[in-house]
């Protein structure tokens, strides 16, 4: 009999790519993919390293595993695998524990798969990583993501990534335009191109003793030729790298989704500048001010992280004051967690968890309003709209180029396709509600 798989993916779009390309290599060694609680053979759990409770999500999802088949074969990886490798060998029902140089070579480690009484772990330094592993997801008809760049060279003070990811580092442009065409075969009519650090994407190549230098905007213009994809989503970019002419080209390309995804992390320079960020405020709403001047429609969303140590009260409000002035569509909100290996570990000040909370709640808040105001500023608009597969029994869904959440009367007709739709209305789930116009 074939041995089954199933897969849990923790984190950003770039591990559901990762985890994506995984069970590609292991479908073709024969492996037949299950849900995760159908009790498979052999279990892969690609975690995260943002968040603070990697190890209480990883606990859960092992009982969750071995209470569905007790012999299941667990393999954990991903980049809290990399940052705390015997942390998680520990974790009874854990078989084997792969870094980020292994990942992607896990079938040298799955000749017998039986439950060990003690957890085999492989695992090297992050400074030995310095190669490009090329991933994209095909699971979902509707997009892709792809991911053209891995890694982080920045030092921000709450950060782990860099020690999970290692430096920054990019795959080739011709590589990334064979996987598009890759992914075209599969009916996708949407990539989402992913990174660590996406705007720091830079591949130098040398032909014929010439050398030449790839930068992002070079990528989005190469990637704006390829007819075949309808969009193009930015996953996310941080504002220092978005430079004028990426927004430039993207306000005139057919292809680029005008829809942008940017960390702020503070509205308060002090706070930016403990955070090592490599930009002030001022840079940030320069930004946001240069989009949508030249694409009023275009949809912003903010990355914010609150209760740094060292905030006050003042250095939180003046980031609130600030987000709320700004023409923006929408906030991810995250509470500061201690993080071991980091600079921030150590600094004084430490923002109490209730009050860590509070503001949490705040600017979450200050985002469902933000939302509320960006849909009321496109109803009676016309746009594309992408039905995705997710749909219930009276409606489907899909998003527009500005990234607009619509619903429209089920059809199953409409699923993976694009119609031309009007918005009409914001129905009591927040969602847009539209017509379809010829």
């Amino acid at each position: 009999m074939k041995k089954t798989v199933s897969y849990h993916t923790l984190g950003c779009k770039l591990n559901f790519s990762e985890t994506s390309t995984i069970a590609r290599i292991l479908e073709k060694d024969g492996y037949v993919t299950v849900d995760l609680e159908s009790g498979s053979d052999l279990c892969i759990i690609n975690t995260c390293s943002v968040t603070n409770n990697a190890d209480i999500e990883c606990k859960q999802l092992i009982k969750k595993v071995l209470k569905a088949n007790t012999n299941c074969f667990i393999v954990i990886t991903g980049c809290y695998a990399q940052l705390k490798p015997f942390e998680i060998a520990n974790i009874e029902g854990v078989d084997l524990v792969l870094g980020a140089k292994d990942k992607f070579n896990l079938l040298n480690y799955l000749q017998h798969i039986s439950k060990k009484e003690h957890a085999e772990v492989h695992h090297c330094d992050i400074e030995n990583i310095n190669s490009f592993e090329a991933s994209y997801s095909i699971n979902d008809r509707t997009r892709s993501f792809l991911k053209v760049q891995d890694g982080c060279s920045y030092s921000c003070t709450f950060c782990t990534i860099p020690l999970a990811r290692g430096a920054s580092r990019s795959n080739s442009l011709k590589n990334i335009l064979e996987n598009v065409k890759t992914i075209t075969l599969n009916n996708v009519k949407e990539i989402v191109l992913t990174g660590i650090n996406l705007g720091d994407y830079k591949y130098v190549e040398t032909l014929n003793e010439t050398t030449k230098t790839y930068k992002f905007l070079d990528l989005l213009q190469s990637l704006d030729q390829t007819t075949e994809i309808m969009r193009y989503r930015i996953s996310s970019i941080e504002p220092n790298l978005l430079s004028d002419e990426i927004i430039d080209f993207v306000s005139k390309s057919d292809r680029i989704a005008p829809h942008f995804h940017i960390p702020l992390q503070s509205g308060n320079n002090e706070i930016l500048g403990k955070m090592k960020r490599r930009y002030q405020r001022e840079l940030f709403k320069d930004k946001v001010d240069q989009i949508k001047n030249k694409m009023p429609h275009a949809c912003i969303g903010v990355d914010v992280l609150i209760g740094f140590p060292g905030e006050t009260e003042h250095h939180f409000l003046d980031t609130y004051e600030f987000i709320s002035k700004l023409d923006i569509s929408y906030l991810h909100v995250f509470t500061y967690s201690e993080r071991e290996n980091t600079d921030a570990i150590h600094y004084p000040n430490a923002v109490p968890i209730v009050e860590r909370k509070k503001r949490n709640k705040m600017l979450r808040i200050l985002s469902a309003k933000k939302q509320y105001a960006f849909y009321q500023s496109q109803l009676n608009k016309n746009y594309k709209v992408l039905v995705e597969n997710h749909h219930n029994s009276s409606s489907v869904f899909g998003f527009t180029e500005n990234y607009l959440k619509v619903e429209l009367p089920y059809n199953a007709l409409l699923i993976n396709k694009t119609v031309n739709v009007k918005i009409v209305s914001i129905n009591q789930n927040g969602h847009l509600c539209a017509e379809i116009v010829d």
